[in-house]
């Protein structure tokens, strides 16, 4: 992959309505740390995060441009969303040393097609979406490729002792951790007898009256209140 790059703007620190406002211009704030450096304040353009942020996610090291200052390796640490709209709020850069080796997590890529599952009708259940490493910065992989091509027969199943590790990278995960496998497909009967099961458990709960926590009843009287 090709280097990444993303140009940022430093920044003073400025009141939460100067922050909306400027999230609404299409600025997000960041700061920049690591190291036992002290930390950086900046601006980052949203569309120019998100572009590079489909690329690099959060394990692939990113060129950061810092204005008057020298480019600084970083990682994206962290992310904090808005929960109105679901966009990126704040930003965190962590910053890396090329000779040092780090730890982070990178995600699965699930290729091929479990024969137990295509000529068996196996059900395929994905336990890990993500796993720890450590390497050095320039062995940084964007992911790691899990074979499903190796789930062969019903209730097989790939762990992480089976990924093709590239070289200087060290998973930290448990090597005998499963990753992937393969149920037996449920009969009929079993189906059925689990449709039973749910109608039985719902006739239990028949009447019984939810309890309402405080903070729901304080919100009710609230609104009664608003009414008068």
């Amino acid at each position: 992959m090709a280097e990444l790059k993303l140009a940022v703007t430093t920044r003073e620190k400025v009141s939460s309505k100067v922050l909306e406002r400027s999230r609404k211009e299409g600025r997000i704030p960041a700061v920049m740390y690591g190291h036992g450096s002290e930390a950086q304040m900046l601006w980052v353009n949203a569309l120019a995060f998100s572009k590079t942020y489909a690329q690099a996610g959060g394990s692939s090291i990113i060129s950061l441009d810092v204005e008057k200052g020298k480019p600084a390796s970083v990682i994206i640490h962290a992310l904090a969303l808005d929960p109105m709209t679901n966009r990126v709020a704040h930003v965190d850069f962590f910053q890396v040393r090329m000779d040092e080796a780090l730890e982070t997590h990178v995600p699965l890529e699930f290729v091929g097609e479990s024969p137990a599952v295509r000529e068996m009708g196996g059900i395929l259940v994905k336990t890990l979406e993500e796993v720890l490493i450590s390497c050095l910065p320039k062995d940084l992989p964007h992911f790691l490729e899990v074979d499903l091509t190796l789930l062969t027969e019903l209730e097989a199943n790939v762990q992480i002792k089976d990924i093709k590790i590239p070289a200087g990278v060290k998973i930290l995960t448990d090597e005998l951790t499963t990753i992937a496998l393969v149920e037996t497909p449920r009969t009929e009967a079993q189906m059925a007898a689990l449709d039973e099961k749910i109608e039985a458990d719902v006739t239990k709960v028949e009447g019984v009256v939810k309890e309402e926590t405080p903070a729901a009843e304080e919100e009710k009287t609230e609104k009664t209140e608003e009414k008068k």
